[in-house]
């Protein structure tokens, strides 16, 4: 749960100023050249209005930051892109992090260490340089940081490897008592564990490193088929998906607005999107969609064999500012009482005006504990159920209730918990219900440790042990 800050006094523009003094960034306070642009999102729907923010170029301006918001008694929230906000952050310091993007990668430990404020797609362009591939996001304006933190989903070689947080080598923070702590395994191995698929609960992250994988070029894309023939897509896919090797990740989606990411042709159609992306040789990835492509007639097809540097085309998801509200939950399983319902929700026939309605498939590598365990929760969980809905702020009640729609629809086959980057923004979520009792445990144990005082409490709260 998130708390309500409005009420705390406005930041004095003498302890700005002193802030200022005492960073290399940029200190903006409301009404400041800049503090617009700072607090812009990439969804257009929610708005921050902090009391302060602060541009970090490095590791002693987030310590400056935080240790301002300790002496203040002020929550504190980290922005990259501003894919998800949680609350308006009213009375808070918003530390902004992407002038903070180095990025070094180590082709012969296969290893890259970024900065906070790095984006998937800066990422990607410099690891496919060494042959290397990240396990990112289908979106390449995500950022690394906050997408890795909540578990990390990636929709390329993720059922071969696994969730983005069972890669993290080590990360460089700063906790709520302004300490630079580098984290790993054996250095603080609880808090090492409690980042790794808690998000931003705990700390600012300045810096992290991961595993890099030795893939080039995927047989990669998506297909576009008529919206209207979703049962029969929904029922071949929901069959073929399980009997496919790890190499192959793929998912289903049903596409009803448009997106300049799209050919112009497609743009507004009511489409069935099937995305596959298989890590082996394109003939072999050929004959295994084979049985999909006969299903019926496409409208466009994308799928090829791609150097990993065109990744993002496989979801093509909009890359620009959008106004949206959505919300995920996972499924236990696919029936086909639960494939009916689905069609009943979204399909043709259908009153749904969701402009995307996502699962993916998961199992393999994402169902199995890495070498060092981490606080992700939704290992054995088969599906990720995605609903998003576009439209302006103004129509806020019937685009949640769009989602809700679908989502509680599909309830009887909903899993017991949740995956942090797939939570509403301003979802009210039970963190315990999220996580499990034993994991959420020990997660507050961790947050009593670390941050007692619950500085990092804009988020979908873990409250400190008692």
């Amino acid at each position: 749960m998130t708390s309500d800050d409005s009420s705390l006094p406005a930041v004095r523009p003498a302890d700005a100023a002193a802030l200022a003094a005492s960073t290399t960034g940029t200190v903006l306070l409301p009404g400041d050249a800049g503090y617009d642009e700072e607090r812009a999102v990439f969804n257009l729907n929610h708005e921050l209005v902090p009391a302060l923010i602060v541009v970090a170029r490095g590791a002693a301006d987030v310590q400056a930051a935080v240790g301002f918001a300790a002496r203040q008694q002020r929550p504190v929230l980290v922005k990259t892109t501003g894919h998800q906000m949680v609350g308006p952050a009213r009375g808070a310091v918003v530390i902004a992090t992407h002038l903070m993007n180095d990025i070094a990668v180590d082709p012969a430990a296969r290893t890259a260490r970024v900065g906070a404020g790095v984006i998937w797609s800066e990422v990607i362009a410099e690891t496919t340089k060494a042959g290397l591939a990240p396990l990112n996001g289908s979106n390449p304006t995500v950022g690394v940081s906050g997408y890795t933190l909540g578990g990390g989903l990636s929709p390329t070689l993720g059922r071969s490897h696994g969730y983005a947080a069972d890669h993290v080598r080590s990360l460089d923070v700063v906790t709520a008592d302004g300490e630079l702590r580098h984290v790993d395994a054996r250095s603080e191995p609880e808090l090492f564990w409690a980042l790794r698929g808690n998000k931003g609960n705990f700390a600012v992250v300045v810096a992290l490193e991961f595993d890099l994988f030795p893939v080039a070029r995927l047989y990669g894309g998506g297909i576009y088929f008529p919206g209207e023939r979703m049962a029969d897509l929904l029922r071949a896919w929901a069959a073929w998906h399980p009997g496919t090797p790890e190499t192959m990740v793929s998912s289903f989606a049903v596409l009803r607005q448009p997106t300049p990411e799209l050919p112009e042709e497609l743009r507004g159609a009511f489409l069935v999107h099937l995305r596959f992306a298989y890590d082996g040789a394109p003939a072999d990835g050929e004959r295994l969609i084979a049985p999909l492509r006969a299903v019926a007639p496409a409208v466009l097809d994308t799928v090829r064999d791609m150097p990993y540097a065109e990744v993002a085309s496989i979801h093509s998801e909009p890359t620009d500012p959008v106004p949206y509200y959505e919300r995920g939950i996972m499924l236990r399983e696919l029936p086909e009482q639960a494939q009916d319902k689905l069609v009943e929700l979204a399909g043709p026939d259908s009153a749904s005006g969701l402009a995307v309605v996502e699962l993916r498939a998961l199992g393999g590598a994402w169902d199995r504990e890495p070498a060092v365990p981490n606080a992700v929760a939704t290992r054995g969980l088969r599906y990720s159920l995605l609903a998003v809905a576009a439209g302006e702020v103004a129509r806020e009640r019937e685009l949640r209730k769009s989602v809700a729609d679908v989502l509680d629809g599909m309830e009887p086959w909903q899993g017991p918990r949740r995956l942090v980057n797939n939570l509403a923004p301003d979802e009210a979520a039970d963190a315990a219900a999220i996580y499990g009792p034993e994991r959420y445990a020990r997660l507050a144990a961790v947050k009593k440790t670390y941050d007692p005082s619950n500085m990092f409490r804009l988020n979908h709260n873990v409250l400190p042990a008692t």
